[in-house]
């Protein structure tokens, strides 16, 4: 089942999330359907809060993405056609390497994207979609995606890690999403119109 996506500025989308009970209901069919609603939107990641969820768990499938990068080789983007995870309550225990910069973009936060300035590698520990405890590094492409939705699961959206002035100037459109005036081919909720 495709959900509709949370737009910026939705106050849940700046709200860090809650671990997921183990005996949370129907786990499988949500994540089922976050992959659904993630493939919908041409994503490559997506977080429970996206969904209206206060929930540690997102989804990530970097296949879409490698096909974007287009033909040349990124030695970062090394695995990436196949990288595709469930992560439960993940907790990042470091982030390592030179910071690389790259235009990043948020289903949440239509039609805008940015550099973003992140480590090359990140290690974290979580679970996957058998309650299986994982601890793992990942690299490149890979951490970049795990980085940008952990955010999420933390209440920090990419537009908060840019530099006052680049906020100043994308201002206008961010509150043109908020306010729901922006169409897009996949289904969003505005805050604004909730009320």
């Amino acid at each position: 089942m495709i959900i509709p996506i949370i737009a910026y500025g939705d106050p849940l989308l700046k709200k860090p999330s809650l671990d997921v009970d183990r005996n949370h209901g129907d786990l499988d069919i949500l994540i089922q359907n976050m992959f659904e609603t993630m493939y919908h939107a041409k994503g490559v990641g997506l977080a429970a809060p996206q969904i209206g969820l206060n929930l540690r768990l997102f989804v990530v499938d970097g296949a879409p993405f490698a096909h974007e990068e287009g033909e040349e080789p990124d030695p970062r983007a090394e695995g990436i056609k196949t990288f595709k995870k469930v992560f439960i309550n993940p907790n990042i225990i470091e982030e390592s390497g030179e910071p690389w910069t790259f235009q990043e973009g948020c289903l949440s936060i239509p039609k805008i994207r940015e550099n973003v300035s992140r480590k090359e590698t990140v290690l974290l520990s979580y679970y996957n979609e058998s309650w299986e405890f994982q601890r793992e590094s990942f690299s490149g492409f890979a951490a970049r995606i795990i980085q940008h939705e952990y955010d999420h699961i933390e209440g920090v959206l990419f537009t908060d890690r840019l530099n006052p002035l680049k906020r100043k100037l994308i201002q206008k459109r961010l509150k043109l999403i908020a306010e729901g005036q922006i169409t897009m081919d996949y289904k969003l909720k505005f805050y604004a119109q909730k009320k």
